[in-house]
């Protein structure tokens, strides 16, 4: 047991936090604005690496397809001489569910796929589901009830398939989980509590064979819960395409969107580009995972599409500029606009309900979700993004073209509320400039 044991839960360290707590309506004359001047955000990372919170902050901001202004603060490490940057690697943790759901919607636009497939016409084990009669109660037969529907590929990207989540499940489920080799995302190589799984399955194909034997949470369609439909989505993206899924996103996503830095295991010539990863306890950064010996520099055990990949700031920014392009970026055709419109909207059933007693990740009634993300409603619509584990960010706003994102490493990411406080400091520093316009 290490000192981290008794002060975090293993949805705290990994679980994927929603991103921008804030309204963001960004007004049409900024996107004039090819460079722009964010000194609320500035501020903010002055705060946050000058008082030794986190050890750096690189935060790319852009608008249309201009190239983004980056600002960044810190070094790789606490106390160390190489100064972050756009090209430092970063865990993204959760922000891999956005770049696994566009992937599906690549499928599903060339006809390969379809939104309300039956994910058992893919991967046959799903076929016949049990559900919990109780959430994360017994796995024992008086708890469990026949699936009343299929699970559909429009419920795996949304996470109403009911399916549980290594990160979320707390009693006998989690458990299970763990003993069948389940795991959820890679954190350290320290021996820390739950936070690893001793024995992971190996692959895809295994995992969703084995995570299809695991009772689901709620009855598919019925409740926003979140889950493991993206990692599941991989195994789907490599039986239709006939590629494996690393694969896959590399022809399909990174390469023609010049994202050169991303990967699920960082090559040992880029090591000296990553970031160390900290644990925060009694207020004190620890280190977790660090370049010279990172989970992330060895093979990993599953190509994880919820939590898997590692990649530089500006990476991820030309992601989002090829959405905010509606699939275009540097005149070259990534994805068509009818695939990007699809996966920004809200694509979740019209059977969901609010979970009794609240949702604490989303609140269903004030957003929906579409491929991967979370998008905005009302004030926010158009705004589609999600939140990384160990403080990553990242957003468009696809009618105002305006994207964002922020990129620091820490765990758990909500000890500091940095998914209210960024996506409000952008939208001051828009609001700012209107006014001295």
């Amino acid at each position: 047991m290490t000192t981290f044991d008794a002060q975090l839960t293993r949805r705290q360290w990994l679980g994927g936090a929603a991103v921008a707590g804030a309204a963001l309506g960004w007004p049409r004359w900024a996107l004039a604005q090819e460079a722009a001047a964010w000194p609320h955000v500035e501020e903010l990372i002055k705060n946050y690496v000058g008082g030794r919170k986190v050890a750096n902050m690189v935060a790319p901001l852009g608008f249309g397809q201009a190239p983004p202004t980056v600002l960044a603060d810190g070094t790789l490490a606490l106390g160390g001489t190489h100064p972050a940057n756009a090209d430092s690697l970063y865990r993204w943790y959760s922000m891999t569910k956005p770049i696994t759901g566009m992937a599906a919607m690549i499928l599903i636009d060339e006809g390969r796929l379809e939104l309300d497939q039956p994910l058992f016409e893919i991967i046959p084990a799903f076929k016949r589901m049990q559900v919990q009669k109780v959430y994360d109660g017994p796995i024992a037969p008086a708890n469990l009830e026949p699936a009343a529907r299929p699970i559909t590929i429009r419920m795996l990207l949304t996470h109403t398939s009911g399916l549980g989540y290594g990160i979320i499940q707390k009693g006998p489920l989690f458990q299970a989980f763990r003993q069948r080799g389940l795991l959820a995302g890679m954190a350290t190589k320290l021996p820390i509590a739950d936070l690893s799984v001793p024995n992971p399955v190996h692959g895809l194909e295994a995992f969703t064979e084995t995570l299809a034997q695991m009772p689901l949470v709620y009855q598919p369609g019925a409740h926003w819960s979140y889950s493991a439909g993206l990692d599941v989505m991989g195994r789907v993206i490599e039986v239709v395409s006939g590629q494996a899924f690393d694969a896959f996103l590399r022809d399909r996503i990174f390469r023609p969107s010049g994202m050169t830095s991303t990967w699920f295991q960082v090559p040992g010539s880029e090591a000296s580009r990553l970031t160390t990863n900290y644990g925060i306890t009694r207020d004190l950064l620890v280190p977790i995972d660090m370049p010279a010996n990172s989970v992330f520099l060895d093979p990993p055990p599953v190509l994880l599409g919820g939590a898997g990949l590692v990649g530089s700031p500006r990476d991820y920014d030309r992601f989002l500029r090829m959405l905010a392009g509606f699939g275009a970026i540097d005149g070259k055709r990534v994805m068509s606009e009818a695939a990007v419109r699809m996966g920004t909207s809200n694509l979740m059933p019209d059977t969901v309900r609010p979970v009794p007693g609240g949702n604490p990740i989303m609140d269903v009634e004030r957003y929906g979700f579409g491929a991967g993300a979370r998008v905005g409603r009302g004030a926010e619509a158009g705004i589609y993004g999600w939140a990384g584990a160990a403080g990553t960010i990242g957003f468009v706003d696809m009618r105002r073209s305006l994207r964002g994102g922020l990129f620091t490493q820490y765990m758990p990411a909500e000890d500091y509320p940095l998914d209210k406080t960024f996506p409000a400091a952008v939208a001051l520093d828009v609001l700012s400039r209107k006014a001295a316009a």
